[in-house]
């Protein structure tokens, strides 16, 4: 289960890199630096999904039962991968969906990260169910 924290921890240092890149694009104005990132918006994208891919890892992590560990890794590289699909997408806005690797990797990351969130959400709904929730 700690691949959780692995995972979350990656997703957090993205956030910073990506919130660096941002700050420096629009409010630091350097030549050569704002024309990097054409699609700003986009970019906007995968910082959150990174922020909120992160709290779905330390929240996973911090209900403190049994997970599946299967279901951990492909939270944390689905959570990963996912938002950087944004950042690809952002750098490359103009010929991002007409390469076919980036279609492959974007599908591969889609059903890794749902593959993760059905088992642990499945986890989590058994543990809940298992202790009765409407008894005091």
């Amino acid at each position: 289960m700690e691949i959780l924290l692995i995972g979350a921890i990656a997703c957090i240092s993205a956030l910073i890199l990506s919130a660096w890149a941002m700050t420096f694009a629009k409010w630091f104005p350097i030549k050569g630096i704002d024309e990097m990132i054409p699609d700003y918006k986009t970019l906007i994208r995968a910082h959150v999904d990174y922020a909120l891919m992160a709290l779905f890892g330390l929240g996973f992590y911090g209900i403190g039962i049994d997970l599946n560990v299967f279901g951990c890794w492909c939270l944390a590289i689905g959570g990963f991968s996912n938002p950087t699909v944004f950042v690809i997408a952002a750098f490359d806005p103009d010929n991002f969906w007409k390469k076919p690797i980036v279609k492959i990797y974007t599908a591969i990351s889609f059903v890794i990260t749902t593959i993760g969130f059905t088992l642990l959400t499945y986890n989590t709904l058994t543990y809940a169910l298992s202790h009765n929730p409407f008894t005091i």
